[in-house]
């Protein structure tokens, strides 16, 4: 039986555990399968062989790209030279869209198969982008039920699987076994915050996050924020704007466990990103709080068509959370409305269920039905190849 090469590549933590599921079910259908690529520590907890550390790759903002371009630039031209010359059996970009397609591109115009796992948000902005995605992948991987049809109207080859972490997060997260394991008293109000896993949008959300809990602290008693850090790095920087307060603020900081902080919160007050669509699913109150990079804000602008940016909005096609971006993600702002949040009414009590709802709707054996997609789309490629090459033998003859 021929060994399988799977070449894989994220950028960010939530990439990391979608890949590590994909991973998972790809080695239990390919006994003694081989992966490479670019992925974080549960990436290479399945296997992989990582080519260069992931946190290279967590750029977000124009701005920033634009400050490391060149060393981007080149490790996409090493993986592009390194994968043509020893072509793996099937490629999969994990999200990171504007790293990932080129590199896509690149690789299916050598003959390689390539898959994108995570739609980029076509359906938000960028929507001429399709048009590269359809050059880019021989099929991508969604993980929101309203996507696919944005490409069969293109002809592009895609497949719903829902989303791993609907799988992972039960209906009913338990709060009180969250909050032993912390050690946090059952009558505290837990506020959770999540100002990213980016060094870049850390540095942007973190003191506005820490400054709105200082004054939380000011206008109710008995509080405990927790804050979990997604990498050393992360946890360095909130350490140094925790210092920078005045007074003391009575705050853990983790390293990982998001799911551990979210499960243990009364309310959130996070960053636009996977970490809402985390919120959603342990049906928590929360406040997505979020700013861009001038430049970056004012591009995103011109190229939005969507009326809202995080998850549990897109999906429900309402605001059940509000949204406080740009000028608007102030720290007077943020303590209004996570005070509000805390506050148990009719309108809260129905977006729990919409929550509940949308929970089960991404509740699809995400990481089993992405595998199988892979091992379907490799198949199909494969006959293809030796379609073509009989033909040209037949030709020849």
């Amino acid at each position: 039986m021929k060994v399988r090469t799977f070449a894989l590549l994220a950028g960010e933590a939530s990439g990391d555990v979608l890949g590590a599921g994909l991973m998972k079910e790809l080695a239990a259908r390919c006994p003694g399968c081989r992966f490479v690529g670019v992925g974080g520590p549960l990436m290479i907890e399945q296997g992989l062989t990582s080519l260069y550390p992931m946190e290279r790759l967590a750029v977000m903002g124009v701005v920033e790209v634009v400050g490391r371009i060149g060393e981007l630039l080149s490790m996409r031209r090493r993986l592009i030279e390194r994968w043509v010359k020893k072509p793996p059996d099937l490629f999969v970009g994990i999200d990171a869209p504007d790293f990932n397609l080129g590199l896509e591109c690149a690789l299916r115009k050598a003959g390689i198969p390539t898959m994108h796992y995570v739609s980029p948000s076509i359906w938000a902005w960028r929507k001429k982008r399709i048009h590269t995605i359809g050059r880019a992948v021989d099929h991508v991987l969604c993980l929101l039920p309203f996507e696919v049809k944005h490409y069969s109207a293109h002809g592009i080859g895609a497949t719903y699987v829902g989303h791993p972490l609907a799988d992972q997060i039960p209906l009913d997260p338990p709060t009180a076994p969250a909050r032993s394991s912390l050690q946090i008293s059952p009558d505290t109000t837990v506020i959770g915050l999540l100002p990213g896993s980016r060094a870049g949008e850390v540095k942007r959300l973190a003191p506005l996050f820490l400054k709105a809990a200082r004054q939380l602290c000011k206008r109710c008693e008995n509080l405990h924020f927790l804050l979990p850090c997604a990498s050393a790095a992360v946890r360095q920087l909130v350490e140094s704007f925790i210092k920078e307060l005045p007074g003391r603020l009575p705050i853990t900081v983790i390293d990982g466990h998001s799911h551990t902080v979210m499960a243990a919160s009364d309310t959130l007050l996070l960053a636009s990103g996977t970490a809402a669509l985390e919120g959603m699913l342990h049906k928590k109150p929360m406040v997505v709080g979020y700013r861009l990079n001038a430049l970056t804000h004012w591009l995103v602008r011109r190229m939005a068509t969507g009326r809202w940016c995080s998850l549990p909005n897109i999906l429900a096609q309402q605001e059940l959370v509000p949204e406080l971006l740009q000028k608007r993600a102030t720290v007077e702002n943020m303590v209004q409305a996570v005070l509000a949040s805390l506050t148990v009414t009719k309108e809260s009590r129905s977006t729990k269920q919409t929550f509940y709802r949308l929970h089960k709707e991404l509740r699809c054996s995400a990481n089993s039905r992405a595998a199988d997609t892979v091992l379907k789309v490799l198949a199909e490629s494969e006959k293809k190849r030796r379609g073509g090459c009989l033909s040209r033998q037949a030709t020849l003859e």
